[in-house]
């Protein structure tokens, strides 16, 4: 491909992940495997450089632009070098025409940015993630497997954490295939810390999807226990099992729950949880870093929908929790809507619940929780909260 032919398929990209991101389709990173298999001629060079123009068109732009033109002339109008590409050629984009104005850069979509929880770094949520591991204690100590891993560095206070530079193909090291480290963002790794799930305990992961923090709870627990994940999607769950065997954490039960009756599929765990991890569907403001097109997608109304779906599991989840029982309450979301207040919230709703305070080297402390932020933190943005049913 020509650089002129990479600058145009990186727009009818950009025409499709616009299209998507409007009508709940499939994520950027899917819609381009698909293009690069329907086009076997394009070398991986050209993959990578086509990749990367669409990346940062997306980065640059908050709100949703109209079309994947707008989008790449924006980017065009900062990198001279990328306008020169405009230049009608064979498989080229047609030249800029005079007038003719790209969509307009910002970080946060303007209707969502007073939403944002006031000590968030907005200018932060768009840097590049870095690849954070988190060493496995069912098969290894760091001492073990950070000899394999000699590009990673430790992530300060996490005694299980390394960090790898952004790309590092971390799956294709024999530390990852034989189990011994877990892809995890450190923000994920601190929540888990947060259950303060111990060996012999009963613990629920409600949301566990393809059960990241699952796995780092079983690794907490030694194996030992009683470790329900729990999930209303199927094809998430059974992205767990490979994940456990690898891991050898085969104790993990799953439970596929029907969604809108989840009360009913779990009947017989009500009061016998000593902790149960909620980590909610949420607006992933806090995973924009990995995610940026997920601007796209948010609405007001979506938002008005989750922060609604929130506050329903948690009340669902509440009384499965023994006297004394810990509910931790996670959003990889940074509004308030979702965290602080969600957390209130609940506490209003809830007699005979209290907040802990969560002993953790990191984060703010905000409302009941702690608020992590990719500008003062230097992982995913979250919000956390120890929420203790009375005994």
């Amino acid at each position: 491909m020509t650089p002129s032919a990479r600058i145009q398929a990186a727009i009818d990209l950009l025409d499709a992940i616009i299209a998507s991101a409007r009508d709940g389709g499939p994520a950027a990173d899917t819609l381009i495997a698909r293009y690069f298999k329907e086009r076997r001629y394009a070398g991986s060079r050209d993959r990578r450089a086509v990749r990367d123009h669409v990346y940062d068109a997306i980065r640059r732009v908050a709100e949703r632009p109209e079309t994947g033109r707008e989008a790449m002339i924006g980017l065009a109008q900062e990198r001279p070098q990328i306008a020169a590409l405009f230049d009608g050629s064979a498989h080229a984009p047609l030249p800029i025409e005079p007038g003719e104005v790209g969509v307009s850069a910002g970080a946060v979509p303007g209707w969502l940015r007073p939403l944002l929880a006031a000590p968030v770094e907005q200018d932060a949520l768009l840097g590049r993630a870095p690849v954070d591991l988190r060493v496995n204690r069912l098969k290894a100590a760091p001492a073990d497997a950070a000899p394999m891993l000699p590009e990673a560095a430790p992530i300060a206070g996490l005694a299980d954490g390394l960090r790898l530079p952004e790309g590092w193909p971390v799956e294709q090291s024999a530390a990852w295939k034989d189990g011994l480290v877990e892809v995890q963002d450190a923000g994920s790794q601190w929540i888990a810390a947060a259950c303060g799930a111990r060996p012999g305990m009963t613990v629920v992961d409600m949301c566990a999807g393809a059960g990241g923090k699952t796995l780092a709870l079983a690794a907490a627990m030694e194996g030992q226990g009683r470790l329900l994940a729990a999930d209303t999607i199927r094809s998430r769950l059974a992205r767990l099992e490979p994940r456990a065997e690898r891991a050898g954490a085969t104790f993990i039960e799953t439970l596929l729950l029907d969604q809108s009756h989840e009360a009913r599929g779990l009947e017989t765990l009500q009061g016998r949880a000593d902790v149960v991890l909620v980590d909610a569907p949420c607006s992933g403001t806090g995973t924009w870093r990995r995610n940026p097109e997920a601007r796209w997608r948010l609405t007001p109304a979506r938002l008005d929908r989750l922060v609604a779906e929130q506050a329903r599991i948690l009340d669902f989840a509440a009384p499965l929790l023994a006297p004394g029982g810990v509910l931790v309450y996670a959003t990889c979301a940074l509004t308030d809507r979702e965290g602080r207040d969600q957390v209130n919230a609940f506490l209003s709703r809830h007699a005979g619940w209290e907040a802990e305070p969560i002993d953790l080297p990191v984060g703010r402390r905000h409302g009941a929780g702690l608020l992590l932020t990719p500008g003062h933190d230097g992982s995913d943005g979250f919000y956390f909260a120890r929420l203790k049913r009375g005994a």
